[in-house]
């Protein structure tokens, strides 16, 4: 907001009265005074005005500019109003006053006044500018491209009201035209820092963030201590998971604006995505101090402790998110998470619903909501609720695209060719392959596509014709369905699962290698896994440290890593503890890893692909569980109805896996003391 004046024309020459000629040039020094910022000076200045001419609307109307410009907006409404009141026909006093009402909140206020400004003069490109601002504010972007289309009608040269423009049409969702905008905003205006930033946004929008890291990085070229281009830039490297690279724009952002809540809220989001949870809690409880009614800081505060399994303070912050924001479906969701956590099921889907309630076509709950179901054994919602995989970031981007029809056990499939691929983990598929027999007994010829390090294994499956790494060439086909949808398609129930004991056998080639590597066996051999991928999104939940576990293990059995990866930290304990065999140099795919789980007693093993391939083979597996499972493994039971030889062992506590070692041991003493002692060796 600009010092400006209403600067009357004089009537006739002459000279003026002393009392006015004193107050004009009192004026006059108070409007240089206000040109050169000093705000305090040129405010006294006005106020001396106002003691000789009381009703002297410049003075009168610069108090209220000086007043805006010092934040004090309510000041600043009563010397806008009271100017009005003196002379009513500047157009530029009203306009101030709209902005000013806008400050305080109250954009259909502001939205009259700037209707007023420009009754006065239709031609007043800044009056049009400011009311598409007070439109924005009432999210009305189509009405406010109306005054910012008008405003350039005016001054075609007008930035300021071109950047806006493309903020409304990226609001109307056209982020295409919104850039073409921006653009124009910068041709215009080549320093102008925020268009380059609000162009950011819109590549953002795009999900080109490279494109918008360049933009934000052209904003900050032209103002340094640009806060807000900080902070989007840490946004953007967030979203290309970069979270190291966030973390710094947004300390920069901080740095710069030490109040901005939004940056310590992402900043938290780059933590927790680094693993430094108690850094992201304290920087959420930050952001919350700043702002408190900020209901995103509070969900994501409630997602770092649950993280941490600290799972009822979890829910007490998801709870405040909601207190501050009714119609929240992503704290709902996350709400219903946690108590899934605490083993609280039929809470869990109660949230669930309301969040899909609030956002029906929100895939992240109806997945979730599904899982729920899958793990309470409502196979017969479960399965079709499932689905929603497809609609989810997480796995959206890995659904086959194919001409041919998806397969869902509508249609007959004699005398067809159906493609079964793979789509998630080994162990997805190691699970769920079993269903190629029954599609074959539809009359159907079956081609399975699954992973690479699979394929070996699987090329003797039963009721396959043709098995593919994927990533090779496809043949004919006439329809096709992922391997998880099949339990649909076959209207898969809980007491009717298709459980064929050892459906997989290693290749008989596998088999005398690694029983030639291992020897004559003199004690029960147990195989052993502790770890899962460290990529997995709940590895921090399944995987444990080989050191926690190691002290928990008997004598009188021979233990072999089945590791196909190991990693350092677990190396430094295998090489202090020798008697565990390791053999992740020797194991390339898991035809090897499937010989050696043949020659096993027993496998024990965390919920990882190695469990399911020895369930699959037939062998006893005894696995390692959290409190809250994977849903295959369902609530309470320690048998899998999956695996007739899996027995579970379950933590009875969030994140007791000692309890479970102590289980287990006594369980491995058991079978050391069973076997017969080895023999002595002949003089």
């Amino acid at each position: 907001m600009k010092p400006k004046s209403g600067k009357p024309p004089q009537a006739k020459p002459g000279a003026r009265p002393p009392m006015q000629a004193q107050a004009q040039a009192t004026l006059d020094s108070g409007l240089a005074l206000h040109q050169r910022g000093q705000l305090a000076e040129a405010r006294a200045c006005y106020l001396q005005v106002l003691a000789l001419q009381p009703r002297h609307f410049d003075a009168t109307h610069l108090l209220g500019v000086v007043a805006a410009q010092t934040k004090d907006f309510a000041q600043a409404l009563e010397f806008f109003d009271q100017a009005i009141a003196i002379s009513a026909r500047h157009a530029f006093a009203f306009n101030n006053r709209g902005n000013v009402l806008r400050d305080l909140g109250q954009p259909a206020a502001a939205i009259a006044s700037y209707d007023q400004a420009i009754a006065l003069k239709p031609d007043d490109a800044e009056a049009h500018n400011s009311r598409g601002g007070a439109l924005m504010d009432l999210a009305k972007p189509q009405n406010a491209l109306q005054s910012y289309d008008r405003a350039i009608a005016i001054r075609a040269d007008y930035a300021e009201a071109h950047t806006n423009r493309g903020n409304a049409l990226l609001a109307l969702m056209r982020p295409e035209a919104a850039i073409t905008s921006h653009d124009r905003a910068i041709a215009l205006k080549a320093d102008y820092a925020e268009a380059y930033n609000n162009r950011g946004v819109a590549f953002n929008a795009l999900r080109q963030f490279n494109a918008a890291i360049q933009s934000y990085d052209q904003a900050i070229a032209c103002r340094a201590n640009y806060a807000q281009a900080w902070y989007n830039r840490g946004n953007a490297f967030l979203a290309l998971k970069q979270p190291g690279t966030a973390l710094e724009s947004y300390h920069q952002a901080i740095a710069l604006d030490p109040a901005h809540a939004g940056a310590c809220n992402n900043r938290g989001n780059a933590l927790r995505d680094m693993g430094r949870l108690e850094a992201a809690l304290e920087s959420y409880s930050q952001a919350i101090a700043l702002k408190p009614d900020l209901a995103e800081a509070h969900n994501n505060r409630g997602n770092a402790l649950s993280d941490m399994r600290q799972f009822q303070a979890a829910l007490e912050s998801y709870d405040q998110a909601i207190a501050f924001k009714a119609d929240y479906a992503e704290a709902y969701n996350n709400r219903a998470s946690a108590l899934r956590d605490l083993q609280q099921s039929q809470a869990a889907m109660a949230c669930y619903d309301k969040a899909i309630r609030l956002q029906p076509d929100y895939a992240k709950a109806q997945l979730n909501r599904s899982l729920c179901l899958l793990q309470m054994g409502d196979f017969e919602q479960g399965w079709e609720a499932y689905e929603w995989r497809w609609k989810d970031e997480a796995l959206q981007n890995t659904m086959r695209q194919f001409t041919q029809p998806l397969w869902l056990g509508a249609e007959p499939l004699h005398g067809k060719t159906i493609l079964l691929h793979a789509e998630q983990g080994f162990g997805d598929t190691l699970q769920f392959c079993r269903y190629a027999r029954l599609v074959k007994s539809l009359g159907a010829r079956v081609v399975l596509e699954v992973q690479a390090p699979l394929a070996g294994l699987l090329a003797s499956l039963d009721g396959v014709a043709q098995v593919l790494a994927r990533g090779e060439p496809l043949p004919a086909f006439d329809c096709h369905c992922p391997l998880l949808s099949l339990p649909l398609a076959f209207n898969t129930r809980l007491g009717q699962l298709p459980a064929d004991t050892g459906y997989l056998a290693p290749p008989a080639d596998k088999l005398a290698s690694w029983t030639a590597r291992l020897g004559e066996k003199s004690r029960p051999r147990v195989g052993l896994v502790w770890s899962g991928s460290a990529t997995h999104k709940n590895d921090r939940n399944r995987s444990v440290h080989l050191s926690d576990w190691v002290g928990f293990l008997p004598d009188g059995l021979d233990y072999i890593s089945l590791q196909k990866e190991t990693r350092p930290r677990d190396q430094e304990t295998l090489a202090l503890h020798p008697q565990i065999m390791q053999l992740d140099e020797d194991i390339r795919d898991f035809s090897d890893t499937a010989a050696l789980c043949e020659l096993m007693d027993v496998v024990v093993s965390v919920d990882t692909s190695v469990a399911h391939l020895a369930g699959a083979l037939g062998k006893p597996v005894w696995m390692a569980l959290p409190l809250n499972p994977d849903w295959r493994w369902l609530l309470e039971r320690s048998d899998s109805p999956w695996y007739p030889g899996v027995t579970l062992y379950r933590q009875e506590a969030a994140g007791d896996w000692e309890g479970v070692f102590r289980r287990i041991a006594a369980a491995l003493a058991t079978l050391a003391a069973a076997s017969p002692a080895p023999r002595a060796a002949k003089p």
